[in-house]
């Protein structure tokens, strides 16, 4: 009974997620049009959209939680803020943020590499 409670919350609000995220590229879509044009910043951002909606998919496909997706995106992220940062921006943030995307690919190596020995 209560597993079942907790796997229908879940299903809930990873559908939730998924609407706000296609609300969220829509209103993103829509911020284009006003500008008239479209910056590298935009992209990653829908980008980011695109990865969440997958890690979704995925999810649904397979029934069960892929760690390594979080993961691809936290280092689009990472990447998106590298590449909006202005030039007086301090240069030992980039390397912490530059370590921080190494770091996170180590763990989806390893995380792979465990996966393949099961």
């Amino acid at each position: 009974m209560i597993k079942r409670v907790i796997d229908g919350a879940e299903k809930f609000f990873l559908v939730l997620i998924a609407v706000f995220t296609v609300i969220a590229m829509g209103q993103e879509i829509l911020t284009l049009f006003d500008k008239g044009k479209v910056a590298l910043e935009d992209l990653l951002l829908m980008f980011i959209f695109a990865e969440v909606l997958g890690m979704l998919g995925a999810f649904y496909a397979k029934q069960t939680n892929l760690i390594t997706l979080p993961l691809f995106i936290a280092m689009t992220a990472l990447s998106r803020l590298i590449v909006l940062q202005s030039k007086e921006t301090d240069p030992i943030v980039l390397v912490y943020q530059s370590g921080a995307i190494l770091l996170i690919a180590a763990a989806c190596w390893v995380i792979s590499r465990m996966r393949s020995t099961d």
